[in-house]
Protein backbone atom coordinates (compact mmCIF):
# COMPACT_ATOMS: atom_id res chain seq x y z
CA UNK A 1 0.00 0.00 0.00
CA UNK A 2 1.61 2.88 -1.28
CA UNK A 3 -0.26 6.10 -0.05
CA UNK A 4 1.55 9.56 -0.82
CA UNK A 5 -0.44 10.71 2.53
CA UNK A 6 -2.18 9.99 5.15
CA UNK A 7 -5.28 12.06 4.00
CA UNK A 8 -5.01 9.17 0.91
CA UNK A 9 -4.91 6.52 3.10
CA UNK A 10 -8.03 7.98 4.79
CA UNK A 11 -10.11 8.20 2.23
CA UNK A 12 -8.88 4.39 0.89
CA UNK A 13 -10.08 2.86 4.47
CA UNK A 14 -13.67 4.86 3.75
CA UNK A 15 -13.55 3.21 0.73
CA UNK A 16 -12.61 -0.20 1.97
CA UNK A 17 -15.11 0.49 5.02
CA UNK A 18 -18.08 1.06 2.59
CA UNK A 19 -17.06 -1.99 0.41
CA UNK A 20 -16.95 -4.43 3.48
CA UNK A 21 -20.34 -3.10 4.34
CA UNK A 22 -21.90 -4.01 0.88
CA UNK A 23 -20.47 -7.37 1.16
CA UNK A 24 -21.39 -8.11 4.98
CA UNK A 25 -25.28 -6.75 4.06
CA UNK A 26 -25.43 -9.72 1.02
CA UNK A 27 -25.92 -11.69 4.12
CA UNK A 28 -26.60 -9.61 6.98
CA UNK A 29 -30.19 -7.74 6.60
CA UNK A 30 -31.19 -4.13 8.83
CA UNK A 31 -28.14 -4.68 11.27
CA UNK A 32 -26.15 -1.85 10.05
CA UNK A 33 -24.98 0.14 12.68
CA UNK A 34 -24.03 -3.27 14.46
CA UNK A 35 -22.23 -3.93 11.57
CA UNK A 36 -20.61 -0.54 11.94
CA UNK A 37 -19.20 -0.85 15.92
CA UNK A 38 -17.88 -4.32 15.41
CA UNK A 39 -16.00 -2.97 12.53
CA UNK A 40 -15.09 -0.16 14.29
CA UNK A 41 -13.94 -2.36 16.90
CA UNK A 42 -11.80 -4.31 14.40
CA UNK A 43 -9.78 -1.13 12.66
CA UNK A 44 -9.69 -0.40 16.85
CA UNK A 45 -7.46 -3.23 17.34
CA UNK A 46 -10.53 -3.93 19.91
CA UNK A 47 -12.62 -6.79 21.21
CA UNK A 48 -15.85 -6.98 20.70
CA UNK A 49 -18.86 -8.56 23.18
CA UNK A 50 -22.60 -9.38 21.33
CA UNK A 51 -25.57 -9.75 23.61
CA UNK A 52 -28.47 -11.25 22.69
CA UNK A 53 -31.02 -14.03 22.58
CA UNK A 54 -30.34 -17.18 20.40
CA UNK A 55 -31.63 -16.48 16.91
CA UNK A 56 -30.50 -13.01 15.91
CA UNK A 57 -27.55 -14.21 13.73
CA UNK A 58 -24.88 -13.13 16.20
CA UNK A 59 -22.61 -15.83 14.92
CA UNK A 60 -23.79 -15.40 11.28
CA UNK A 61 -22.67 -12.20 11.82
CA UNK A 62 -18.95 -12.67 12.91
CA UNK A 63 -18.79 -15.81 10.19
CA UNK A 64 -19.59 -13.39 7.25
CA UNK A 65 -17.08 -10.66 8.49
CA UNK A 66 -14.29 -13.42 8.45
CA UNK A 67 -15.49 -14.30 4.97
CA UNK A 68 -15.07 -10.55 3.97
CA UNK A 69 -11.84 -10.24 5.53
CA UNK A 70 -8.79 -12.39 4.39
CA UNK A 71 -8.00 -13.86 8.22
CA UNK A 72 -7.95 -17.41 9.20
CA UNK A 73 -10.95 -17.97 11.68
CA UNK A 74 -11.74 -20.39 14.39
CA UNK A 75 -14.83 -20.64 16.51
CA UNK A 76 -15.02 -21.97 19.98
CA UNK A 77 -18.28 -23.49 21.64
CA UNK A 78 -17.87 -22.45 24.94
CA UNK A 79 -20.02 -25.22 27.19
CA UNK A 80 -20.08 -25.78 31.06
CA UNK A 81 -17.57 -28.32 30.93
CA UNK A 82 -15.06 -26.87 28.28
CA UNK A 83 -11.74 -26.72 29.69
CA UNK A 84 -8.95 -23.85 29.61
CA UNK A 85 -6.62 -26.09 27.52
CA UNK A 86 -9.69 -26.59 24.77
CA UNK A 87 -9.03 -22.89 24.02
CA UNK A 88 -4.63 -22.64 24.31
CA UNK A 89 -3.75 -25.99 23.42
CA UNK A 90 -1.59 -28.30 25.49
CA UNK A 91 1.50 -29.98 25.89
CA UNK A 92 1.62 -33.42 24.78
CA UNK A 93 4.89 -35.97 25.24
CA UNK A 94 6.27 -37.14 21.67
CA UNK A 95 8.18 -39.89 20.90
CA UNK A 96 11.63 -38.14 21.85
CA UNK A 97 10.32 -37.70 24.94
CA UNK A 98 10.39 -34.22 24.49
CA UNK A 99 7.11 -31.94 25.53
CA UNK A 100 5.59 -30.15 22.27
CA UNK A 101 2.95 -27.75 22.60
CA UNK A 102 -0.22 -28.43 20.15
CA UNK A 103 -1.83 -25.16 19.53
CA UNK A 104 -5.87 -24.57 20.20
CA UNK A 105 -8.08 -22.60 18.46
CA UNK A 106 -6.82 -19.61 19.92
CA UNK A 107 -4.06 -19.35 17.61
CA UNK A 108 -6.24 -17.94 14.65
CA UNK A 109 -6.27 -14.29 13.28
CA UNK A 110 -10.47 -14.05 14.80
CA UNK A 111 -11.60 -16.22 17.38
CA UNK A 112 -15.56 -16.43 17.69
CA UNK A 113 -15.98 -17.34 21.27
CA UNK A 114 -19.64 -18.40 20.91
CA UNK A 115 -21.81 -18.55 23.87
CA UNK A 116 -19.16 -17.17 26.00
CA UNK A 117 -20.95 -16.92 29.11
CA UNK A 118 -22.15 -20.54 29.38
CA UNK A 119 -18.67 -21.86 30.50
CA UNK A 120 -17.44 -21.18 34.01
CA UNK A 121 -15.35 -18.41 34.98
CA UNK A 122 -12.12 -20.65 34.93
CA UNK A 123 -12.17 -21.05 31.65
CA UNK A 124 -13.27 -17.64 30.72
CA UNK A 125 -10.63 -15.93 32.27
CA UNK A 126 -8.21 -18.87 29.70
CA UNK A 127 -8.82 -15.79 27.43
CA UNK A 128 -8.14 -12.68 29.34
CA UNK A 129 -3.92 -12.61 28.46
CA UNK A 130 -4.57 -13.27 24.91
CA UNK A 131 -6.79 -10.47 25.04
CA UNK A 132 -4.66 -7.86 26.16
CA UNK A 133 -1.10 -8.90 25.67
CA UNK A 134 -1.41 -11.12 22.20
CA UNK A 135 0.12 -14.46 23.80
CA UNK A 136 -0.38 -17.20 25.77
CA UNK A 137 1.72 -18.54 28.68
CA UNK A 138 2.08 -22.32 29.36
CA UNK A 139 4.37 -23.98 31.80
CA UNK A 140 5.88 -20.65 31.79
CA UNK A 141 6.64 -20.44 28.00
CA UNK A 142 5.17 -17.37 25.91
CA UNK A 143 3.60 -17.85 22.57
CA UNK A 144 2.68 -14.93 20.70
CA UNK A 145 -0.66 -15.07 18.49
CA UNK A 146 -1.24 -13.93 15.32
CA UNK A 147 -1.86 -11.14 14.13
CA UNK A 148 -4.22 -9.37 13.61
CA UNK A 149 -6.43 -10.79 16.45
CA UNK A 150 -9.42 -10.03 17.14
CA UNK A 151 -11.78 -11.98 19.60
CA UNK A 152 -15.84 -11.46 18.81
CA UNK A 153 -17.75 -12.65 21.31
CA UNK A 154 -21.24 -13.49 21.76
CA UNK A 155 -23.18 -13.91 24.78
CA UNK A 156 -26.74 -15.01 26.13
CA UNK A 157 -28.54 -12.87 28.46
CA UNK A 158 -27.72 -13.60 32.07
CA UNK A 159 -31.34 -13.90 32.98
CA UNK A 160 -30.98 -17.24 30.64
CA UNK A 161 -30.58 -20.64 32.53
CA UNK A 162 -26.87 -22.30 32.15
CA UNK A 163 -24.90 -18.92 32.16
CA UNK A 164 -22.95 -17.51 34.05
CA UNK A 165 -21.76 -13.52 34.72
CA UNK A 166 -18.35 -12.67 32.96
CA UNK A 167 -16.05 -11.93 35.27
CA UNK A 168 -15.59 -7.43 35.59
CA UNK A 169 -11.95 -7.87 34.74
CA UNK A 170 -13.09 -9.91 31.28
CA UNK A 171 -15.45 -7.44 30.40
CA UNK A 172 -13.15 -4.32 30.96
CA UNK A 173 -11.20 -6.26 27.85
CA UNK A 174 -13.97 -6.01 25.41
CA UNK A 175 -13.67 -2.53 23.82
CA UNK A 176 -17.13 -3.20 22.70
CA UNK A 177 -20.73 -4.22 24.62
CA UNK A 178 -23.09 -4.61 21.79
CA UNK A 179 -26.48 -5.40 22.05
CA UNK A 180 -28.72 -7.07 19.48
CA UNK A 181 -32.29 -6.54 19.49
CA UNK A 182 -35.48 -8.81 17.26
CA UNK A 183 -35.62 -7.26 13.76
CA UNK A 184 -38.38 -5.11 12.36
CA UNK A 185 -41.03 -6.28 10.54
CA UNK A 186 -39.68 -5.38 7.09
CA UNK A 187 -36.17 -6.68 7.99
CA UNK A 188 -37.63 -9.94 8.89
CA UNK A 189 -39.86 -10.34 5.84
CA UNK A 190 -36.41 -9.65 3.98
CA UNK A 191 -34.74 -12.44 5.94
CA UNK A 192 -37.21 -14.65 5.86
CA UNK A 193 -37.71 -14.09 1.83
CA UNK A 194 -33.68 -14.42 0.85
CA UNK A 195 -33.32 -17.40 3.32
CA UNK A 196 -35.74 -19.47 2.11
CA UNK A 197 -35.75 -19.13 -1.09
CA UNK A 198 -32.38 -21.53 -2.20
CA UNK A 199 -30.87 -18.02 -2.88
CA UNK A 200 -26.77 -17.84 -2.51
CA UNK A 201 -25.20 -15.02 -1.73
CA UNK A 202 -21.49 -15.41 -1.96
CA UNK A 203 -19.31 -12.98 0.45
CA UNK A 204 -16.06 -11.81 -1.67
CA UNK A 205 -12.56 -10.89 0.41
CA UNK A 206 -12.16 -7.46 0.79
CA UNK A 207 -9.08 -6.77 2.84
CA UNK A 208 -6.39 -8.90 4.11
CA UNK A 209 -4.58 -9.14 7.41
CA UNK A 210 -1.75 -7.10 6.33
CA UNK A 211 -4.24 -4.20 5.28
CA UNK A 212 -5.59 -4.13 8.68
CA UNK A 213 -2.82 -3.89 10.72
CA UNK A 214 -1.90 -1.02 8.17
CA UNK A 215 -5.38 1.13 8.76
CA UNK A 216 -5.21 0.50 12.73
CA UNK A 217 -1.60 1.91 12.78
CA UNK A 218 -3.39 4.62 10.63
CA UNK A 219 -5.93 5.04 13.04
CA UNK A 220 -3.62 5.94 15.81
CA UNK A 221 -2.00 8.66 13.34
CA UNK A 222 -5.35 10.30 13.54
CA UNK A 223 -5.23 14.16 14.73
CA UNK A 224 -7.32 14.68 17.94
CA UNK A 225 -8.21 18.17 18.96
CA UNK A 226 -7.71 19.01 22.97
CA UNK A 227 -10.65 19.64 23.32
CA UNK A 228 -12.05 16.62 21.87
CA UNK A 229 -9.91 14.96 23.66
CA UNK A 230 -10.68 16.24 27.08
CA UNK A 231 -14.67 15.80 26.38
CA UNK A 232 -13.84 11.82 26.00
CA UNK A 233 -11.71 11.54 29.66
CA UNK A 234 -13.71 13.55 31.25
CA UNK A 235 -17.16 11.53 30.37
CA UNK A 236 -15.47 8.35 31.32
CA UNK A 237 -14.81 10.26 34.87
CA UNK A 238 -18.24 11.10 35.25
CA UNK A 239 -18.98 7.23 35.64
CA UNK A 240 -17.30 7.30 38.44
CA UNK A 241 -19.24 7.71 42.11
CA UNK A 242 -18.01 9.96 44.69
CA UNK A 243 -14.92 11.86 42.85
CA UNK A 244 -14.13 15.27 41.77
CA UNK A 245 -16.13 15.28 38.26
CA UNK A 246 -19.15 12.68 39.28
CA UNK A 247 -22.12 14.10 37.88
CA UNK A 248 -25.63 14.14 40.58
CA UNK A 249 -26.88 11.33 38.49
CA UNK A 250 -23.46 9.20 39.33
CA UNK A 251 -23.54 9.44 42.70
CA UNK A 252 -27.36 8.63 42.70
CA UNK A 253 -27.63 5.44 40.71
CA UNK A 254 -23.88 3.76 40.00
CA UNK A 255 -22.00 1.70 42.62
CA UNK A 256 -19.01 1.80 39.95
CA UNK A 257 -17.79 3.21 36.72
CA UNK A 258 -15.18 3.25 33.82
CA UNK A 259 -11.47 2.73 34.22
CA UNK A 260 -8.86 4.46 32.40
CA UNK A 261 -9.16 2.01 29.24
CA UNK A 262 -12.45 3.35 28.93
CA UNK A 263 -11.29 6.63 28.10
CA UNK A 264 -8.41 4.93 25.93
CA UNK A 265 -11.35 3.24 23.61
CA UNK A 266 -13.37 6.45 23.78
CA UNK A 267 -10.53 8.29 21.84
CA UNK A 268 -9.51 5.73 19.58
CA UNK A 269 -13.42 4.46 18.85
CA UNK A 270 -13.96 8.38 17.68
CA UNK A 271 -10.94 8.45 15.37
CA UNK A 272 -12.17 5.08 13.77
CA UNK A 273 -15.16 6.53 13.43
CA UNK A 274 -14.49 9.74 12.08
CA UNK A 275 -12.17 7.93 9.44
CA UNK A 276 -14.82 5.97 8.38
CA UNK A 277 -17.38 9.09 8.43
CA UNK A 278 -15.10 11.07 5.72
CA UNK A 279 -13.41 12.90 8.31
CA UNK A 280 -9.82 13.75 9.02
CA UNK A 281 -9.87 14.79 13.21
CA UNK A 282 -12.60 13.37 15.43
CA UNK A 283 -15.13 16.09 17.00
CA UNK A 284 -17.58 15.26 20.15
CA UNK A 285 -19.98 13.82 18.29
CA UNK A 286 -17.90 10.79 17.31
CA UNK A 287 -17.33 10.10 21.14
CA UNK A 288 -20.93 10.03 21.64
CA UNK A 289 -21.52 7.66 18.38
CA UNK A 290 -19.13 5.08 20.23
CA UNK A 291 -19.74 5.81 24.02
CA UNK A 292 -22.83 3.85 25.36
CA UNK A 293 -21.17 0.55 23.46
CA UNK A 294 -17.74 1.65 25.07
CA UNK A 295 -19.46 2.70 28.61
CA UNK A 296 -22.19 0.00 29.17
CA UNK A 297 -20.60 -3.06 30.35
CA UNK A 298 -18.45 -0.74 32.66
CA UNK A 299 -20.77 0.86 34.92
CA UNK A 300 -22.05 -1.08 37.74
CA UNK A 301 -25.70 0.53 38.45
CA UNK A 302 -27.01 0.27 42.08
CA UNK A 303 -29.87 -1.07 44.01
CA UNK A 304 -31.60 2.27 44.25
CA UNK A 305 -31.08 2.73 39.99
CA UNK A 306 -32.80 -1.21 39.91
CA UNK A 307 -35.73 -0.11 42.04
CA UNK A 308 -36.56 2.85 39.98
CA UNK A 309 -36.33 1.01 36.90
CA UNK A 310 -33.60 2.99 35.75
CA UNK A 311 -30.88 1.15 33.05
CA UNK A 312 -27.56 1.97 32.27
CA UNK A 313 -28.32 3.58 28.86
CA UNK A 314 -30.67 5.88 30.78
CA UNK A 315 -27.64 6.72 32.58
CA UNK A 316 -25.13 7.16 30.08
CA UNK A 317 -27.87 9.01 27.74
CA UNK A 318 -28.20 11.77 30.86
CA UNK A 319 -24.56 11.90 30.96
CA UNK A 320 -23.95 13.03 27.44
CA UNK A 321 -26.42 15.83 27.68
Amino acid sequence: MNFKTEVEAANALKSKYETLLSEIKKKIYGQDDIIKQVLISIFSNGHCLLVGVPGLAKTLLVNTISQALDLKYQRIQFTPDLMPSDIIGTEILNSDRQFKFIQGPLFANIILADEINRTPPKTQSALLEAMQEKEVTVNGKNYKLDQPFFVLATQNPIEQEGTYPLPEAQLDRFMFSIYLDYPSLEDEICIVENTTSGKRFDVETVMSGQEIIYYQKLIQKVPINRNVLEYAVNLAAKTRPNTQLASPITNKYINWGAGPRASQYLVIGAKAHAVISGKYSPDIEDVKAVATSILRHRIMKNYKAEAEGISIEDIIEELLK
